[in-house]
């Protein structure tokens, strides 16, 4: 199971808790039950306050919620365990195994899609006038919410602009590296414009994940001067070594599409999308044969997860609104 998946057997419970009167004829099954990674120290691998919300409309405390829910979902296959914390949070423990290969296919299949809800869609686009940072996270936010199928409601968050000794940060930086400075922290905290942002290098965060992409499509360029390619039958995705911090990232981006989105805070894309980069310039050794080493399905496979890889960050990074290169 993957935490997208999770997502959505969490809303399945809830639905058939409801249906088996469990939680009270006022009680509203939610169209989607936001699922978080569980913080530094807390328990389990994820985390859902959706107890809480039921609870009210139900009549029950949270914790008597979260319990019928516990048990109903302590039995689906992939949930290796459901711990209730606080006054009535739901944590969970998921069995990863057999699921790799399909986090890879699920990106092969819906591309810069991956992460979206089923049914996304268009909203008209936000002023063109205003303050620029505003206009940067207005619609960043809108781009996230779309692809999530949410609605506007409660509306664009507050937005704090930058300094006025920052300048003209678009020609100082570039509009893509002042974007990345814009949308990288909380909306209503000010921007940092660090002299990283003009870094070649691995000083600059921004540079890192525009350079991951680059990366990404440059190995599967090799791959083919090679003589070989990845295979949509390939099932052996890698998920030891560097492979697990990589997987894991792509594994955990549809939830944080959905958090960013559900928060209003663009920012959580783009701390995702650092992290994501970085496991895959590790990873970027691992892929390609080397010396008089032949092509295998092990190098397939490892070159499905570094493609995979490229194909969200480029996604993310054109949810953002910034550029995507083919060389850096």
């Amino acid at each position: 199971m993957t935490p997208a998946d999770l997502s959505r057997t969490v809303v399945c419970a809830v639905r058939c808790a409801v249906e088996d009167g469990e939680l009270g004829a006022r009680a509203v099954v939610p169209e989607r039950v936001v699922v978080e990674r569980t913080r530094p120290g807390g328990v389990g691998e994820y985390a859902s306050p959706v107890a809480l919300q039921l609870a009210k409309a139900s009549g029950r405390a949270p914790a008597e919620v979260a319990g019928l829910l516990a048990r109903r979902l302590g039995a689906v296959a992939g949930i290796r365990r459901v711990d209730i914390t606080g006054p009535g949070f739901l944590n969970f423990t998921l069995d990863a195994a057999g699921d790799a290969h399909d986090v890879v296919r699920s990106v092969r299949a819906r591309g810069s899609a991956y992460g979206f809800a089923d049914h996304p869609h268009t909203r008209a686009a936000p002023p063109t006038d205003g303050e620029p940072r505003t206009r940067a996270v207005h619609e960043a936010v809108g781009r996230l919410l779309a692809a999530q199928g949410m609605p506007d409601e409660p509306g664009p968050p507050r937005v704090a602009p930058p300094a006025r000794a920052d300048g003209d940060v678009v020609r100082r930086f570039g509009a893509d590296a002042a974007r990345w400075a814009m949308l990288a922290t909380d909306p209503a905290q000010p921007p940092h414009f660090g002299a990283s942002l003009s870094v070649q290098g691995e000083a600059s965060e921004f540079f890192r994940v525009r350079y991951a992409v680059s990366r990404a499509r440059a190995l599967v360029r090799n791959a083919d001067q090679l003589g070989f390619r990845t295979r949509d039958e390939t099932t052996d995705t890698p998920t030891d070594g560097h492979a697990r911090p990589l997987l894991d990232a792509l594994r955990e981006y549809p939830l944080v599409l959905e958090a960013a989105a559900h928060h209003r805070a663009p920012e959580r894309l783009a701390r995702h999308l650092v992290v994501l980069a970085d496991a895959l310039l590790d990873f970027q050794y691992d892929v390609l044969p080397k010396g008089d080493e032949k092509p295998s399905a092990a190098h397939r496979s490892r070159l499905a997860l570094a493609e995979a890889a490229g194909t969200v960050l480029a996604g993310g990074l054109t949810l953002l609104g910034i550029g995507v290169p083919d060389v850096v």
